[in-house]
Formats: structure tokens, sequence, C-alpha cells
């Protein structure tokens, strides 16, 4: 299965049809129906980081599908890192791991990347 047909199963009237939950500790950090999907490719901090990175050097991949979070207090669980560059990475606010996603400081927005959460019910 490819990985935009895996996206599209879990969008329900372009919102996300599950509960969003960590990976790592499965924790619910999103209520089913309160993401709306997003697309816009931004380079995000690779959840772990390789030996040879210097603190001016994240190491980063792209991400390009995301739900979008208007206003913070949406999240069940969420933690948010310092400012950097005018965003806040979102992190499990209760095993601290990530970052999931960003919060964009002038638009007040969170983006939660798809694939670095679970969907469940």
């Amino acid at each position: 299965m490819t990985e935009e047909a895996t996206i599209s199963d879990q969008i329900a009237d372009g919102k996300n049809k599950t509960n969003v939950r960590c990976q790592f500790c499965n924790s619910l950090m999103l209520k089913a129906r309160e993401g709306s999907y997003s697309e816009q490719e931004i380079d995000v901090p690779l959840m772990v980081q390789k030996q040879d990175r210097t603190a001016d050097n994240l190491n980063t991949e792209p991400l390009k599908h995301f739900w979008l979070v208007k206003d913070m207090l949406t999240f069940e669980n969420i933690g948010f890192s310092h400012t950097v560059d005018g965003k806040k990475f979102l992190v499990c606010a209760d095993c601290e791991r990530g970052p999931v996603g960003y919060h964009e400081l002038s638009t007040k927005h969170c983006y939660l990347a798809l694939k670095r959460v679970v969907h469940t019910d």
C-alpha cells in the first residue's frame, strides 16, 4: 500500500477519522475529527539524531502530511519545545518523544505529522 493510500484511509470529510496517539507510549494526543488535513512540505528534526550532528546542525527529514489544529487547547496531550526560527516543535506530553510536528508562532496553528503518530480508536 502506498503512503498516499494509507493517508487517505485516515481522512473523513477532511478530518482525522480516528484518535491520534503517540507511537511510543500510546498517549492520546488528538481526538477523532479534531484535526483538518493539510499538505505542505517542511523539514522537521528527526526523532533520533545521528551522532555526527552539532547543536547548530540538526538532522531533519521533509514531512508533507499533517493534521492542522488551529487552537492548541484542542489537543489532549501535547508538549512544546523552545522556539527555533519562529516555530516550537511538538512532543508527546507524557513520554516527551518527538518532535511529532510543529507550532507556527505567527499563525498560532499546530501541525501534527501523520507519519510520526498512530491512528487508532
